[in-house]
């Protein structure tokens, strides 16, 4: 009787791998967004623009979900993926908001805010190319009847 090894170089059938790739990195971010070491670790109060420099973390994390999360959706069948993106960035940077008021963040609905915000930002980041493409298509105006 010859077993099958558990690990193989072969892909698993019908597997999707940005949609792993997407599924683990936000995992992976969001469990690291929880961590108050991690926190410290990335935004040391003894710089004077610590807080500008965790902005600037967040958004580049949320790009790079974003962007993940877009080669997904294009895997999954889906054109339309601006809206998506950007809208679903900003709703995990909002859960991670979530998560972090349930372990005792006291950070206040303006600093969630903004924080949702740049999940937004980052969002657009990562379909920055069809942003642009949307302002460079001609408006097409009717002629009045």
């Amino acid at each position: 009787m010859r077993v099958k090894p558990v690990l193989s170089d072969e892909p698993l059938p019908n597997m999707k791998r940005w949609t792993l790739a997407a599924t683990l990195v936000a995992c992976a971010l969001y469990v690291l967004a929880l961590r108050d070491d991690f926190y410290h670790l990335t935004s040391p109060t003894t710089l004077a623009w610590h807080v500008a420099l965790r902005k600037l973390y967040s958004i580049i994390a949320f790009t790079v979900v974003g962007y993940l999360g877009r080669r997904a959706l294009i895997e999954n069948g889906r054109d339309r993926v601006v809206m998506p993106c950007i809208a679903g960035v900003a709703l995990y940077s909002a859960l991670i908001e979530v998560g972090q008021y349930v372990l005792g963040s006291q950070e206040g609905l303006g600093w969630n805010a903004i924080d949702t915000l740049c999940g937004a930002v980052g969002g657009a980041l990562a379909v920055w190319d069809r942003l642009r493409s949307f302002t460079r298509q001609p408006i097409h105006v009717q002629p009045p009847r």
